[in-house]
């Protein structure tokens, strides 16, 4: 998978970990377990796959300005 997709796919699984709380303090969704862990888990998966992403995205770009380095 692609680098800046597992990146959106990250962003927007965080917006989600982050707007799902704010509306079950503002009462607007019922605290329940579920919705508590889909919070959470949501908030957890967004931020590993975003991490993943920007790594992939850093050793890409070491890779290309190592091979840039060599030719010279």
């Amino acid at each position: 998978m692609p680098f800046n997709r597992l990146i959106l796919i990250g962003f927007v699984l965080a917006v989600i970990g982050a707007v799902l709380p704010f509306l079950i303090v503002m009462r607007v969704v019922p605290s329940t377990y579920l919705t508590n862990f889909l919070a959470y888990t949501a908030s957890t998966l967004g931020i590993f796959l975003a991490v993943i992403g920007v790594a992939m995205y850093v050793g890409g770009e070491r890779r290309k300005n190592r091979d840039d380095w060599d030719d010279k």
